[in-house]
């Protein structure tokens, strides 16, 4: 019996690739977590850049709190199972009327992950709409990995700039519109991107990546995962930092030996050592 979705909203997950909308976090909590996303920004010169906007949940005490969320893990409970790692965060954060876009892409490209067992709860903290540049979906598109070509483009918001090498059908876009506080889902093979922000207003989207405890890193070294409900009786990822106070010293040397591997992992073959700007 699911936890969040029905049996129905399961089973269309599986055949479409997405779900949404869940009305994950309410209004007072979703204020609370972007002023404090915008209060470090405020402190530290400037939006949140580079490495910072990755395995954040490590850094701050408030994205650890979000990714343990109660709601957010019923409904992926109800796709991965009881055991559920939390393996990455990203930030996703258009300006307003900037013209960042995300292009394109499967999000398993490069990740290294042993199976494509993996769902995204991307959580809007502003509103996200065709305005403002939210997600857009193609249902089905999940069933296999596809091939994808490096750009680079700074304005890509993607690692790499990475876009699918096929012809994707724009008319069978379906736009993810949010209101902050509700969050999305997605299977790690879909195809999705998303157009630039012609708001007055940011687009801030954090994406959460659950995976089940069975997956391995099959091509990084070393890699890192927090056990957010279940248990973990494989062991195939070394415990994360959890921590106590935002930015605690503990929380950044971990962060740069973490982000060092993975950095490895997500530019393989490019020559590319740090996260881009």
């Amino acid at each position: 019996m699911p936890k969040l979705l029905s049996e129905s909203e399961v089973a269309t997950y599986r055949d479409n690739g997405y779900h949404f909308p869940i009305d994950a976090l309410g209004a007072g909590e979703v204020a609370t977590f972007r002023r404090r996303l915008e209060d470090y920004e405020a402190a530290s010169g400037g939006p949140i850049k580079a490495e910072m906007r990755h395995r954040s949940h490590v850094l701050f005490t408030w994205i650890d709190e979000m990714i343990r969320h109660p709601k957010i893990l019923d409904a992926i409970e109800d796709l991965l199972g009881p055991n559920i790692l939390c393996w990455n965060t990203s930030f996703f954060i258009k300006e307003a009327r900037d013209p960042g876009f995300v292009s394109w892409h499967q999000d398993a490209t490069y990740w290294g992950l042993s199976s494509s067992d993996v769902a995204t709860a991307w959580i809007a903290m502003s509103p996200a709409n065709k305005i403002s540049g939210c997600m857009k979906f193609v249902a089905g598109t999940h069933k296999e990995q596809v091939q994808h070509e490096d750009t680079f483009d700074k304005n890509n918001l993607l690692t790499r700039g990475q876009e699918i090498a096929v012809e994707v059908d724009e008319a069978r876009a379906v736009y993810v519109e949010l209101k902050p506080g509700q969050a999305s889902l997605h299977h790690v093979l879909l195809f999705h991107g998303s157009e630039p922000n012609r708001s007055d207003d940011r687009r801030i989207g954090l994406a959460i990546r659950y995976i089940p405890t069975h997956l391995k890193q099959a091509v990084g070294q070393r890699d890192w995962a927090t056990l957010v409900r279940g248990k973990d009786t494989h062991g195939h990822f070394l415990p994360a930092h959890v921590p106590k106070r935002d930015l605690e010293p503990a929380a950044l040397a971990f962060h740069k030996e973490v982000s060092e591997e993975q950095v490895k992992v997500l530019y393989r073959g490019t020559g590319k050592s740090a996260y881009r700007a």
